[in-house]
């Protein structure tokens, strides 16, 4: 799930996954972090939900995914579109 708050200048976009999915740890990646695992990964709340929180220029279009355990690559199903390898937000 994505949750967007937006500003003049800076547009935070929160990457949401449900409990324990996937199990292990996950991160996301992107044009954003020129695609660095790790860079961004999700960390547990008190609900179990993961999240991470970045923000960007806003006006911008964004491709990404997740990256699970043992090289896992998935997609936002409520990403604003996909381009048959990524999902893409709009900032």
């Amino acid at each position: 799930m994505l949750e967007r708050t937006r500003s003049k200048k800076m547009t935070e976009i929160t990457f949401m996954l449900p409990a324990g999915h996937p199990a292990g740890e996950t991160s996301v990646v992107g044009d954003f972090n020129n695609w660095e695992p790790g860079a961004h990964p999700l960390v547990a709340r008190g609900d179990g939900a993961r999240t991470v929180t970045i923000a960007m220029p806003p006006g911008e279009k964004v491709a990404f995914r997740y990256l699970a355990h043992d090289g896992w690559w998935f997609d936002e199903e409520t990403a604003d579109s996909h381009d048959g390898r990524n999902s893409v937000l709009h900032t």
